[in-house]
């Protein structure tokens, strides 16, 4: 099933020819009321008249989160703030937060965007939807909401601050049958009904659409085996749009990034020289309808690859892979590299330990030191025994040495505390090595 089916199934020729004439239009918008656009281009001599395809979009100079954070907060709207009718803004987890402008018309995109990502995993108007993203200045718990409000599907905004059990009653007594979140907070969901001694049968759930962070396949089956559904990716950018940039169709065969809206690009994040389709890079996206806050390759930071062939489902828009890190992420400590996701995913094996991860790196006598902050679930049945808490603390540092090949300090924290410092995102890398 598709949302919109003449754009979603597009020949690619017409695809083409329809980015064109939408970039062309954003471009002299952009020139006309974006002055931090209008000064970068005039500096490098750029007419923007000239880009008459996607190749010429190349020779455009990319945007950072550092462009946009200088022009905090209001710098790179593109309309007067009186036709903005909505503010998100990132974690700023780092630096200022980049606020994003909507106006009208780029709710009703967003909308229908989120609408046409849950069509295209079986979710129609007969299904109860609970959304389990936090409903705040970050991007996912409404843009979820009004996307399935507009597919006319019932809505529980449950939000991610109800602890696990409460989800679960949630889910139990009103029935949902679709649940929205990140796969970490699916997991931690999962063990609460492990813990009550539910099985999945008991509940209606039956698809799943989690993102906002890295996942591996084994997450997947994981996920899908607790609770019971059927888990599907999706991809959001606050700084492009939010959730509905790009999402998986039933095939789960790459996510499809919404082309009439956005076009993608992959990149060598030390060169900016674009790649070919499958080749791994960073992701660079440029807003073809965006009025409030539009953006011209904005380097997300997040590495993927774009696919090559049709998907069985008949859309034809562009698919990428699964995210497998970011530009900014790779740590390199006591001679290993290694993603923080790869740490995360090892600790989420652990049935008693929260999905949130702090990675503090040192260095002590010459050597790389590496704390790992994580937090004990309350529900835990030993949670105030001090000797059980111990042995698990030696099995976790057990595990990373066998399975990573690094040496570890592991440290309990405080649930909260924990979430504080790691943000949205869940994990958090501190070096102090160059101090």
């Amino acid at each position: 099933m598709m949302y919109d089916a003449a754009t979603e199934s597009l020949a690619r020729a017409e695809l083409t020819q329809l980015q064109i004439e939408r970039l062309q239009a954003m471009l002299r918008r952009v020139y006309r009321n974006v002055a931090f656009y209008r000064t970068r281009f005039d500096q490098l001599g750029i007419d923007v008249e000239q880009v008459r395809d996607l190749e010429a979009l190349q020779q455009l100079p990319c945007t950072t989160r550092a462009d946009l954070q200088a022009a905090y907060p209001y710098g790179m709207f593109g309309v007067p703030l009186r036709d903005i009718v909505r503010l998100h803004a990132s974690s700023g987890t780092t630096g200022k937060p980049t606020v994003v402008g909507y106006t009208r018309n780029d709710l009703q995109h967003w909308s229908a965007l989120v609408a046409r990502q849950l069509v295209s995993v079986g979710v129609s108007e007969h299904d109860i939807v609970q959304i389990a993203f936090s409903y705040s200045l970050f991007t996912g718990g409404l843009g979820f909401h009004y996307g399935a409000e507009l597919l006319g599907a019932a809505v529980v905004p449950a939000s991610s601050g109800a602890n696990a059990a409460d989800q679960l009653a949630i889910m139990r007594d009103y029935k949902t049958t679709v649940l929205a979140g990140t796969p970490s907070y699916a997991l931690t969901i999962a063990t609460a009904l492990e813990e009550q001694s539910l099985h999945p049968e008991e509940l209606n759930l039956r698809v799943g659409v989690f993102g906002a962070e890295p996942w591996s396949e084994a997450l997947r089956e994981r996920i899908e085996t607790k609770l019971g559904l059927r888990a599907y990716d999706t991809y959001g950018v606050s700084e492009i749009m939010g959730p509905g940039v790009a999402a998986e169709c039933e095939q789960r065969c790459g996510m499809h990034i919404n082309e009439d809206h956005f076009i993608a690009e992959i990149i060598d994040p030390l060169t900016e020289i674009n790649r070919g389709t499958g080749e791994e890079g960073e992701l660079v996206f440029t807003t073809i309808t965006k009025e409030g806050f539009p953006v011209i390759r904005y380097r997300t930071g997040d590495l993927a690859v774009l696919l090559d062939g049709d998907c069985d489902c008949g859309r034809t828009f562009v698919r990428m892979g699964r995210v497998e890190g970011r530009t900014d992420d790779l740590v390199m400590a006591q001679g290993i590299k290694f993603m923080p996701s790869q740490l995360r995913e090892v600790l989420m094996r652990q049935r008693w330990i929260r999905p949130d991860t702090a990675i503090v790196l040192d260095r002590k006598d010459g050597s790389d030191t590496i704390e790992v902050q994580v937090a004990v679930s309350e529900e835990a049945p030993f949670f105030d025994e001090i000797s059980r808490v111990s042995e698990l603390r030696a099995e976790i540092v057990r595990t990373l040495r066998t399975e990573m090949g690094i040496s570890v300090k592991l440290t309990f924290v405080e649930s909260a505390t924990l979430r504080q410092k790691v943000g949205t995102k869940g994990v958090s890398v501190t070096d102090h090595r160059q101090r």
